[in-house]
């Protein structure tokens, strides 16, 4: 029988984090416990920083996903404004800025993803955007009426663009693939998605890439594209994805690609788990090592950590499920959809935007997509359970 973990630290408090201490809490975990943060506030949702957040539609407490209340329910230690800078599995101690050191018996890594950076990211006016205080300073900026160049057509730059447009901000959107979301949907719903954004007003600059940003004054002026056009630009916003927040892991000894290597257990080593974009584990259904920037995934797997630091022992298999708000527009995705999936259009019609379509690999289902057909979905997610039960 796995002995209970005397005490357990938990490095993030967003999701993930959050969840894995509820879930030792529900489960009847009563030692120490104590999540690490690196923001000063309470963990808070990051789906809607740029969506209703960044359009202001939603306060920022809307977005805090407990109370005060509920969190000093939970009897735990609460060290937020904290960074964690270190490792030391065979102490089994966690470092953190200003030299402190946490001991553990269990550690969870939850520290999330960060925002990759394209040469001149720092350059005044140019914006990231994954904080909370990130979507508030680019508010802020937005709501001056800038010229707005989005640098990255994937899910956030996708719906950074529509926020933006909503506010009646003039907006460029750049990808060097030929249509928005072609990675993460193909060229098909690209193609679909690219109209979405032209009919509300969003220019698109896609199949070319970004070759510098141009400054005047020491902030940026325009975006210099590979084919040697010019954008003027009073804001840029770059999207061109995340990065597991992992540095601080360097030297511990951890197997670290990309995110922190977990077995299909969540598990890294001996007492050290992971959960949420951190996290790259062995899906045991699809049969391959995954890492997922979901919202859903990081409860459930920080859900699965706790299961299984208390001895639980059954694999993470759950299957992705997430979404993109765009407009007046939904897109649902359950399932993988690798580049060389085909989709076929179920049920529903592209033309009229309201449609079901299964992403087929090697003759089996191993993905479906609803664009604004929430109950279509659901109806054919048990496709992608049925026709992925052995590895591809």
């Amino acid at each position: 029988m796995t002995p209970v973990p005397a005490r357990i630290v938990i490095v993030g408090a967003s999701a993930a984090g959050l969840t894995a201490a509820e879930a030792l809490r529900e489960k009847g975990y009563d030692g120490a416990l104590t999540l690490v943060g690196d923001e000063p506030h309470r963990p808070y949702d990051r789906p809607p920083l740029s969506k209703q957040i960044l359009t202001g539609a939603w306060e920022p407490r809307r977005a805090e996903l407990r109370d005060a209340e509920a969190l000093d329910g939970l009897g735990a230690q609460w060290l937020l404004g904290r960074r964690a800078t270190g490792l030391d599995t065979a102490g089994r101690t966690v470092r953190l800025d200003g030299g402190d050191r946490l001991p553990y018996d269990a550690l969870v890594i939850a520290t999330g993803a960060a925002p990759r950076r394209l040469p001149g990211g720092d350059l005044a006016g140019v914006h990231h955007l994954r904080t909370l205080d990130d979507a508030l300073r680019l508010r802020g900026r937005l709501l001056a009426g800038p010229r707005t160049v989005v640098v990255g057509a994937g899910f956030l730059g996708c719906e950074v663009t529509a926020a933006a447009r909503r506010m009646g901000v003039r907006v460029t959107l750049v990808d060097p693939l030929p249509v928005p979301m072609q990675r993460q949907f193909g060229p098909r719903i690209g193609e679909l998605v690219g109209r979405l954004h032209r009919d509300h007003g969003a220019e698109l600059r896609t199949g070319v890439g970004v070759s510098r940003f141009v400054t005047a004054a020491g902030r940026v002026a325009a975006v210099e594209l590979a084919d040697g056009s010019r954008l003027p630009a009073d804001l840029v916003v770059v999207a061109v994805g995340a990065a597991p927040a992992t540095g601080w892991l360097a030297g511990s000894g951890l197997p670290l690609g990309d995110g922190v290597e977990c077995d299909a257990h969540c598990r890294a080593a001996p007492g050290v788990y992971a959960a949420g974009d951190a996290a790259s584990w062995h899906h045991p259904r699809f049969g391959v090592r995954m890492r997922v920037e979901h919202r859903q995934n990081a409860t459930e797997q920080g859900r699965a950590v706790a299961a299984e630091i208390l001895g639980e022992r059954r694999s993470f298999d759950s299957v992705p499920y997430f979404w993109t708000d765009q407009y007046d527009t939904r897109i649902q995705a359950y399932g993988v959809f690798p580049p060389d999936a085909e989709p076929a259009v179920l049920s529903g019609d592209p033309a009229g935007r309201k449609f079901v379509a299964a992403y087929r690999r090697d003759g089996r289902v191993v993905g479906v997509l609803g664009w604004n057909d929430p109950r279509g979905l659901v109806a054919r997610r048990k496709m992608v359970l049925a026709e992925t039960s052995t590895p591809l």
